[in-house]
């Protein structure tokens, strides 16, 4: 009797651990599917994070080649530039992007759609603090070699109008017979209301205005021009207009300069170069000038 009774508890205990090591089998079984389960969930929402990240590579590098300044903008989509019809007066505008220009080739070989370049545009400043580092060196050779040369400030957001206004005046000293000075203007802060803005635009123009007593060209974009700069008092100035890939100038008002290609290739200048016409005769674009309203002698 008594040596059965150990053999039936262990059979007992050895049942007990048999069934509790089953149990332990069994419970790891569903927590496995679920952790498989959340496995195969997960990248539902990874995909789309890098579906997104995909997205924005694609969105940098298309900026980047085709829209960036130095990129190679929508050549590949449109092709070589192609020259606006019935405008005989044609310029270009330069900045470092162009880098060291062979001035005497630029002037005696550049021709566009049969003319001769006339007038240049140079990029100064930008905001209260840049300088573009060729500009000094363009600034005189453009001068030097015939052109009609104007001169433009680029628009900042990080700084005040007033203090980009003085900047520029502090490191411009334009002449007769150079044309007025320019505001490229492309962004506005989002953190403003269109008539704040439109009184800080007006800020530089004014102080601009009242150093040269000619009012500025301003240059922007036409669908920029009639969001955000279309109030009345703004017709008052020369509209440079920058429009791509079109036959015709679609903004309805009145204007003065047409950059209508980025991708001008001219003699003298390495890589592409933007091109611009004058919507008038070289007489017109004299009168422009500071100092225009006086004789002026026209160079042909």
């Amino acid at each position: 009797m008594n040596s059965r009774k150990p053999t039936r508890t262990r059979k007992r205990r050895a049942s007990s651990v048999s069934h509790s090591r089953s149990r332990h089998r069994h419970a790891h079984f569903p927590v496995s599917i679920i952790h498989f389960s959340l496995f195969q969930r997960g990248p539902r929402w990874a995909w789309v994070v890098g579906a997104l990240g995909v997205i924005a590579l694609y969105i940098w590098i298309f900026y980047y080649f085709f829209v960036g300044p130095t990129g190679f903008r929508w050549r590949a989509l449109y092709g070589d530039a192609k020259y606006p019809g019935g405008y005989e007066i044609h310029g270009i505008d330069i900045s470092r992007y162009q880098g060291e220009i062979d001035w005497q080739k630029l002037r005696s070989s550049a021709i566009i759609d049969g003319c001769p370049v006339r007038f240049i545009f140079i990029k100064a400043t930008e905001g209260a603090s840049r300088v573009d580092p060729n500009f000094n060196d363009n600034f005189e050779q453009a001068r030097d070699y015939g052109f009609v040369r104007g001169v433009y400030h680029f628009w900042s957001n990080n700084s005040s109008a007033r203090d980009q206004a003085y900047y520029f005046l502090s490191k411009v000293h334009l002449l007769e017979g150079d044309l007025p000075p320019v505001l490229d203007i492309e962004y506005k802060p989002k953190d403003k209301s269109i008539e704040e803005f439109q009184q800080d635009v007006l800020t530089w123009l004014h102080i601009v205005e009242d150093k040269y007593h000619v009012k500025p060209i301003i240059y922007t974009y036409f669908k920029f021009k009639e969001r955000y700069l279309n109030a009345p008092v703004f017709d008052d100035y020369p509209y440079w207009i920058a429009h791509y890939y079109v036959d015709k100038v679609e903004y309805k008002g009145q204007w003065k300069f047409w950059q209508h290609t980025d991708t001008g290739v001219l003699p003298g200048i390495k890589g592409h170069v933007d091109l611009n016409i004058y919507n008038g005769s070289y007489y017109d674009l004299m009168h422009l000038t500071i100092g225009g309203n006086d004789e002026v002698e026209i160079i042909e």
